[in-house]
């Protein structure tokens, strides 16, 4: 049987006479029995045992916001790996999508990135270029791709954008399976190949990249996960084992592979890079990891890090402010052993510290992890704790997931009521039955956000038309600039899907830009605390999380019924402090940070 996580050593701890505890460690042995899913739904959908004690009812007065399939309107036209599966591992991870303003106009554009098997022989092929749109402002977008240089073929997996040179233009990192490139903007719509010089062309299995300045210094760094030593060997594909009544191809399962370890390049400031993860303590050479973010667990001002590792711990390494970080995995609580994918970082409970959610692989449950950093736990010594207490299940994020395989993530506040409300997108690893060349398609999740009880699944209100999709990337962003937040979301296989929120929500809010003169121009790692009344919102600017994909860096706020936020504090990087004082909602306020 596989050993408990920490996560159901606590379950048992503190809540071992509930009924539903019973039923879930239950199903957690079964699970390591290896014996078939125990977890078949009735004609109903429903579970035997445990839906009915764990379900939420969905009423009309939760139906707070919408979206519309817009991709076609706003011209977005890309097919995601024009190929046909061979069962193999890489090509089923992938891929992601990125929103960032390269232009510098105002409006994020966006970057798709696609996968192709065979990129060696291919350059020329337009069907398996990565694909960078810009936003025209009219809410349509033009194919810039081959005039900015950025159609990459390449199995490609993620993508992140960020000024690594400090010219106030956005730079892109593709991560692949094979060598990594990293694109310098030159600031007239064309990029340059940076790789060669900035030494970061690792060739390993790259996954889910994220900038974040470390060191302080004020040229950001980069975390690139990497996720196993895949090697292909024909005789595997005749290999397979049994999971849940389904058959899995040996080359389909990271268990196979032995793990593979992550790069932290430290950016020298001359347009060079310097491994540095195995000195700073953050290779997890043990962990097959698939998306890094970078926040602050501890609001001491330095970057943090966290790993998502599929069928290996968590990483969750503390910054120590001398270069170094520490694992702080097992005395975090945030560390389980489950099938990691994607990561989003928000201050759901508006308690000012910033939580963590992470989606799973089927039958494990996603996890919301609340920092307890602001209750002031203390160690025997009397110093504050990080600490995270997995709580998913009371808050209605638990059960609804078990069935589901989640990627991409985020949270964000799509009905501008003060609260971030929570997206996932969906998709199987089990191939079809009847066709093998095809994986399970499942539909996405949105949540509302319902203060003081959690969330409600409002998807088939919220999309009505959802189709059920093979979903991997997708990531957020206010693409039109009319104050609600969208959703980009990328399809395996298929294509890339553009939901515009219609705003029925309607409260008020306020979208803070933050940039830095000189030195980490787009303020990775600034924190911001808005206050409206005697409620508070904290939120960080992250440069990568979701799963392989880039949220926008613009830190949006819903105000609800309130007109201006009362007071808003800025923490910069550098430890400055800035504090605004009514301030009108309802408009994109870019600060730029006074210098000294």
């Amino acid at each position: 049987m596989r050993p408990l996580n920490n996560r159901h050593r606590l379950m048992i701890r503190w809540t071992l006479p509930l009924v539903p505890v019973i039923g879930i460690l239950g199903y957690v042995v079964v699970r390591g029995s290896g014996k078939p899913d125990p977890l078949a739904p009735a004609a109903d959908g429903s579970i035997a045992g445990l839906t009915s004690i764990l379900s939420r009812t969905v009423s009309s007065d939760m139906h707070r916001f919408a979206f519309e399939d817009v991709t076609a309107r706003a011209g977005i036209d890309f097919r995601h790996f024009p190929q046909a599966r061979r069962s193999l591992l890489p090509e089923d991870m992938g891929s992601g999508v990125a929103w960032g303003d390269f232009d510098n106009d105002g409006f994020p554009d966006l970057y798709l990135v696609n996968f192709a098997t065979d990129a060696g022989e291919r350059p020329d092929d337009e069907r398996a270029w990565c694909r960078l749109f810009r936003n025209r402002r009219d809410g349509t977008f033009e194919d810039v791709s081959r005039a900015s240089g950025t159609n990459l073929v390449l199995g490609g997996l993620g993508a992140a954008w960020g000024d690594f040179d400090n010219d106030g233009l956005l730079d892109l990192h593709v991560s692949a399976v094979g060598p990594n490139v990293l694109l310098r903007n030159r600031g007239d719509g064309t990029f340059a190949d940076a790789t060669a010089r900035a030494d970061v062309a690792d060739p390993s299995f790259s996954t889910g990249a994220a900038w974040g300045d470390y060191d302080l210094d004020g040229w950001i760094d980069l975390s690139v996960p990497n996720y196993v030593r895949f090697e292909y060997r024909a005789a595997d594909r005749h290999r397979s084992s049994r999971q849940y009544g389904s058959e899995i191809p040996y080359t389909l399962n990271p268990s196979a592979y032995p793990a593979a370890a992550n790069r932290l390049y430290r950016n020298l400031g001359d347009g060079r890079f310097v491994d540095t993860a195995s000195e700073a303590g953050v290779e997890n050479t043990s962990g097959r990891s698939l998306q890094s973010v970078w926040f602050d667990f501890d609001l001491d001002g330095h970057p943090d890090l966290y790993v998502a590792n599929d069928v290996s711990a968590n990483g969750v390494f503390h910054n120590a402010g001398d270069g170094t970080f520490a694992d702080i995995g097992a005395s975090s609580l945030a560390a389980d052993y489950r099938g990691a994918m994607g990561l989003a970082v928000g201050d759901f409970d508006r308690d000012e510290d910033l939580d963590l959610f992470i989606t799973h692989w089927i039958a494990q449950e996603n996890a919301l992890f609340e920092n307890m950093f602001s209750s002031g736990w203390t160690d025997a010594e009397g110093h504050r704790r990080v600490l995270f207490m997995e709580n998913s299940e009371s808050l209605g994020l638990g059960q609804i997931s078990l069935r589901a395989v989640g990627w991409a993530t985020g949270l964000a506040d799509f009905d501008n009521d003060g609260w971030q409300d929570l997206w996932i997108v969906n998709g199987h690893t089990f191939e079809e039955r009847d066709d093998h060349a095809r994986l399970r398609a499942q539909a996405p999740h949105f949540y509302w956000h319902r203060p003081g009880a959690g969330f409600y699944e409002i998807g088939a209100f919220a999309w009505p038309e959802t189709p059920a999709l093979v979903g991997r990337g997708g990531a957020h962003a206010d693409f039109d600039q009319d104050g609600f937040m969208d959703v980009a979301i990328l399809e395996h296989g298929r294509r890339a899907i553009l939901l515009r929120n219609t705003g029925i929500g309607g409260g008020n809010r306020i979208t803070l830009r933050l940039r830095q003169p000189g030195l980490n121009t787009h303020a990775i790692g600034a924190r911001v605390h808005l206050r409206c009344g005697d409620r508070t919102q904290v939120a960080q600017v992250l440069a990568g999380s979701s799963y392989l994909s880039q949220d926008t860096s613009d830190l949006h706020f819903g105000l609800g019924d309130a007109a201006f936020a009362d007071e808003i504090v800025i923490h910069w990087p550098d430890g400055t402090v800035e504090r605004r004082q009514q301030v009108a909602g309802n408009q994109v306020l870019t600060v730029m940070r006074a210098v000294p």
